[in-house]
């Protein structure tokens, strides 16, 4: 890399330190709540028009025949790209704009884009508009300071956090994100400044269904619970099968530290007589639950599958009538990008140069749209890199560090001119 390149993009986004509070500010701004999907089509319109005024070639692209798609709630993705002296590298800086509920516990306004003590509060500056801005804001520089590059795309895409089906994962269906036309994906989730994220761990959302028989709540002997063979599944869960998971350690960096294990959550259950107001006796002829399985890149799917059927196999010995079905709600599987990718060593170089100390190499807990990237798209060179702190994401008076916008765009920017051999 040429020390003088680099020095001077630096210097260029500490001199606009402000412009991305700013626009960071006016990201929040925007409600962007997911579900339902609230204002997307102006934020990602927002995002267009400034980035055509930096001369990069933007397109709008509706998510038609996506069942999350609707008129009232238009599922609207924003891509920009502007070629450089040659085509490839092709770098794509990729942030969702939407953001998970309110929720109660705020102190102050969540889409006021408030500044205090160094920090930026408001729903969604952690995850991840924080990140979407710094890097908007370093590709502007990239682009104002003439380095000749290769070519650099911007998205802002929509329901990352329900799934990223209508977003990323649409975009990569039809064409428009895939290894034919980019070489490297950012994708500026907050895992703080001087880590990198090269992948996360697997999903396997589902529901277990429980039917009874319905009877007078005065005889309950003549029907059969729902609820209690629930309860029964949920008992021989956390008594056998949570445990062991307990003991499975993964060896890919997933922080924080617990979440290198295996885990099972109980999202939902609802039974009986659910919503209404007005309840008459009888016996809950049916019951659900949602569950959320966290697998690890060691576990085989077939194998964690199999062993809810054994748990449900060993609840039936106990209970001839249990009548129960499994179905899928959702499946990821884990990701990880190899250590040796370039663009992880484009960002270490860049975290060393810019913050002087090394980059730790991390994988996050959940899930993000590097599934989409890798598993459709077929671009291997993905990776997380952004500002903010994971634990504060989606939490009451969510904030990100005004400096560490700052410091992320630099590395991004740095990592961007690694990429292209400066």
């Amino acid at each position: 890399m040429i020390p003088n390149a680099r020095d001077t993009i630096q210097r260029m986004i500490a001199d606009r330190r402000e412009a991305l509070v700013g626009l960071t500010r006016e990201l929040v701004r925007f409600p962007t709540i997911n579900p339902p999907g609230e204002a997307y089509e102006p934020c990602a319109r927002f995002l267009g028009e400034r980035l055509t005024r930096a001369g990069f070639a933007v397109e709008y692209v509706v998510a038609v025949g996506r069942p999350e798609h609707t008129t009232a709630h238009p599922r609207v993705n924003m891509v920009a790209r502007r070629d450089g002296g040659r085509a490839r590298p092709s770098i794509h800086l990729n942030g969702h704009i939407d953001v998970v509920p309110v929720g109660s516990g705020w102190t102050m306004d969540p889409f006021a884009g408030i500044v205090r003590d160094g920090r930026l509060y408001g729903r969604g500056t952690a995850d991840m508009k924080g990140g979407l801005a710094a890097a908007i804001i370093a590709a502007e520089c990239l682009v104002d300071s003439g380095a000749a590059l290769g070519a650099i795309e911007i998205s802002g895409t929509v329901d990352e956090e329900t799934g990223g089906l209508a977003g990323v994962a649409h975009l990569a269906e039809i064409g428009r994100l895939t290894s034919r036309s980019i070489d490297h994906v950012i994708i500026p989730e907050p895992l703080q400044v001087d880590r990198v994220c090269i992948g996360h761990r697997g999903v396997w959302w589902f529901d277990v269904e429980t039917r009874g028989r319905i009877a007078h709540g005065s005889m309950p002997y003549l029907g059969v619970s729902a609820i209690e063979h629930m309860g029964e599944i949920l008992h021989e869960l956390r008594e056998t099968l949570q445990p062991e998971l307990a003991r499975r350690l993964t060896a890919l960096p997933v922080v924080p530290e617990d979440s290198r294990r295996a885990t099972l959550n109980v999202n939902t259950v609802e039974g009986g007589q659910v919503g209404e107001r007005v309840q008459s006796p009888c016996v809950a002829h049916a019951c659900r639950a949602i569950f959320d399985r966290r697998f690890l890149v060691e576990e085989d799917l077939a194998g964690v599958r199999r062993e809810i059927d054994e748990v449900l196999t060993r609840v039936r010995h106990r209970l001839p009538q249990l009548d129960v079905s499994v179905s899928d709600r959702l499946l990821v599987h884990p990701m990880e990008t190899p250590r040796s990718s370039p663009l992880v060593g484009a960002l270490e170089s860049a975290i060393a140069d810019v913050l002087g100390r090394e980059a730790t190499l991390v994988a996050s807990p959940g899930t993000y749209d590097h599934k989409h990237f890798t598993r459709i798209g077929g671009i291997t060179n993905c990776v997380a890199y952004g500002p903010g702190v994971l634990e504060v994401s989606h939490q009451p008076d969510e904030w990100v560090g005004i400096d560490d916008l700052v410091a992320s765009a630099q590395v991004m920017a740095s990592a961007i001119l690694g990429l292209n051999d400066y």
